[in-house]
């Protein structure tokens, strides 16, 4: 999280959940631990913050995660009424 934050200062609208996934290893069933990161930025900084989590999630063995990356068509601060970038 902290390379994250190196980033994009204040990086803001991020959330962690931690949960666990079943992992099947030749019928051997053992539930990791896994962290989930959500977060929102503009897409400029898309890319930076991809390679960020890239760097530092990955540890070569099965459930290192994916990382999906989507359009978000509208955002809106419920708060303030802010829209666009502004309310990232």
């Amino acid at each position: 999280m902290d390379e994250l934050k190196s980033v994009r200062p204040g990086l803001t609208g991020t959330c962690l959940l931690y949960t666990s996934d079943a992992a099947d290893d030749e019928y051997n069933v053992d539930f990791l631990p896994k962290l989930k990161i959500e977060t929102a930025v503009t897409e400029e900084l898309a890319e930076q913050v991809v390679e960020a989590i890239q760097r530092t999630a990955v540890t070569g063995k099965i459930g290192d995660g994916k990382i999906f990356v989507s359009s978000l068509d509208e955002v809106i601060r419920i708060r303030t009424g802010e829209t666009g970038a502004q309310a990232l």
